[in-house]
């Protein structure tokens, strides 16, 4: 009796880390932990001195509540597109393993904890900005711009352009120049970054049917996009050191990166072979990391 007794608790434990990985899984984790690296450098950047650890702890967690919610709508939302892509059949949502109830009640849950962490324990500005963010992305983006027009990553990639906006107002209370130069950055740098994803997964859009720029201009006008927003990441990327906002560390750094960048898009249009496209995008993600690494490098080690 005893044994059967472990057995069941061992099998009811096992049945509950799923549904919390499945739940953990929503929240598209991997995406969130770089959303909150750019909205760190934002704090740190908008401040000459340590960042208060309320400042620090509480807006970490307010803006990775709500980008996690605006994560969940997103399979949510897009769960029929989501189970006829390879890349994203087996979801929880697509896979029935959670229900669109549940995911939304789940959503809710971190929208409103969110929201009530940034605006007692951070300010107001941001709370309003976050929230704005996860409009953007989970409404405007997520049920309308992905399936109206080839240019939705374009249009869409504000709001995730958004964290080091956030990260600075967290600190200041006030918008910045600089800040925005940050979110200019991201947002020059989505488009690159995510056609090339589209190249590779092609097949995929054109069978959910959403119009992603390969769809319906064709991968080797795509290719084209990607190298002209690549040449233009790379000059924008140098305004913060013309500025006067970051140093020679970030000039080095930044330089290095978008060469690299710049050769996989340009090897993606002239030379490519079967998996450059998914190079490219693997690249444009180590990019952006280090990018804002060398950023927060260079703002306490400039010299």
């Amino acid at each position: 009796m005893n044994k059967a007794v472990a057995t069941g608790q061992q099998k009811n434990s096992a049945k509950l880390i799923a549904v919390c990985q499945d739940y953990y899984e929503m929240t598209k984790p991997k995406v969130v932990m770089l959303l909150l690296l750019t909205a760190l450098v934002g704090m740190c950047l908008a401040s000459d001195t340590w960042i208060s650890w309320q400042i620090l702890v509480a807006g970490l967690t307010g803006i990775g509540f709500l980008s996690s919610a605006a994560a969940v709508i997103n399979h949510v939302v897009d769960r029929r597109i989501d189970s006829q892509m390879a890349r994203t059949f087996n979801r929880p949502v697509p896979k029935g393993k959670i229900t669109p109830q549940k995911a939304l009640i789940f959503a809710a849950l971190l929208s409103v904890l969110g929201y009530i962490i940034l605006e007692l324990w951070v300010n107001r500005l941001t709370a309003l900005l976050t929230l704005a963010s996860l409009v953007g992305y989970a409404v405007i983006y997520t049920m309308y711009l992905k399936r109206a027009t080839p240019q939705n990553i374009v249009i869409g990639g504000l709001a995730g352009a958004a964290p080091p906006l956030l990260g600075w107002t967290s600190v200041t209370g006030e918008i910045n120049a600089q800040a925005l130069l940050l979110v200019l950055i991201i947002f020059v740098w989505t488009p690159p970054h995510f056609w090339a994803l589209a190249i590779h997964r092609e097949k995929d859009y054109a069978r959910a049917q959403v119009p992603m720029l390969p769809v319906t201009h064709g991968i080797d006008f795509t290719k084209t996009s990607i190298l002209l927003y690549t040449i233009l990441l790379l000059v924008v990327c140098l305004l913060p050191y013309l500025i006067g906002m970051a140093g020679l560390i970030y000039l080095v750094g930044s330089t290095l990166l978008n060469i690299g960048f710049l050769y996989y898009a340009w090897k993606l249009k002239f030379a490519s072979t079967e998996d450059t496209a998914m190079q490219t995008f693997k690249f444009s993600i180590i990019h952006l990391m280090v990018l804002f690494v060398v950023l927060l490098l260079d703002h306490y080690f400039r010299f």
